[in-house]
């Protein structure tokens, strides 16, 4: 390798990782890349700091790629030349963002779920109001979220893959399927709701494709009006980007 500076900075990073510190990506300005390039890659860099925290206790070992992809997809568009290794750096950060939102989502369902028991065991034997609300709560369990993009609609082929693997796992169980969209703060709640519904859409035309029939499929947007992530207005938190399939009999 002749890239002496970058060789020099994983190194550093490693040895730091070594001892113990957090170990976060480059910022986009240390890097040289054309204007026309930044977007994308800005993008991710400020999808990777929002989740840093929940990540580092959810998913450290996905995080670690996020960052090292990250980096690595940074240097190889600021050499601009090598495609396929741009191509590749990006898939794989891609890859381990989608891993981690999958795991925090795992995480806090489970404390979710927690949280809902506990008050479970509060209640006594006679005192049957809200365990009904409790156990329907239960049982209404998103099996399945799809992110999106900021401001996007359509799904990349990792997510479209995700919903092939669901569907193959669940339509010989049941075959009834609730799509419910979300989008993040940016944006008026007029635009989110309608971004939100696309959003279901495009999931309901994908399982229209895997041979699911219309009438089994119900779809709703919920604009910003249920996030994931608790944010202040304005805010891009990729979390709330999604779409949630769930079963109904």
């Amino acid at each position: 390798m002749h890239d002496w500076n970058s060789a020099k900075l994983y190194a550093e990073k490693a040895l730091k990782a070594s001892n113990g510190n957090n170990i976060y990506p480059e910022e986009i300005s240390y890097w040289k890349i054309p204007q026309k390039d930044k977007k994308n890659i800005k993008m991710g860099y400020f999808n990777l700091l929002n989740i840093y925290n929940d990540a580092l206790i959810a998913d450290p070992f996905n995080l670690a790629k996020a960052i090292s992809s990250l980096d690595c997809w940074s240097e190889q568009q600021e050499e601009g030349w090598q495609t396929w290794d741009i191509n590749k750096c990006r898939d794989d950060f891609l890859n381990a963002m989608h891993a981690i939102y999958k795991s925090i989502t795992k995480q806090k369902n489970k404390q979710l779920k927690s949280k809902i028991n506990s008050k479970v065991e509060e209640k006594t034997p006679t005192s049957n109001d809200g365990a009904a609300i409790v156990t329907e709560d239960l049982q209404q369990n998103t099996l399945q979220i799809i992110y999106f993009d900021f401001d996007k609609s359509n799904l990349s082929e990792v997510s479209l893959e995700e919903i092939k693997r669901f569907v193959a796992n669940n339509k010989d169980v049941v075959n009834k399927f609730i799509i419910v969209g979300h989008t993040d703060t940016v944006g008026t709640q007029e635009y989110n709701m309608t971004l939100s519904l696309e959003r279901a859409k495009t999931v309901r035309d994908i399982l229209l494709n895997l041979e699911i029939k219309k009438e089994n499929i119900k779809i709703f947007g919920k604009g910003e009006t249920d996030l994931k992530i608790k944010t202040a207005e304005g805010t891009a938190h990729p979390a709330n980007r999604r779409a949630e399939i769930s079963l109904f009999n």
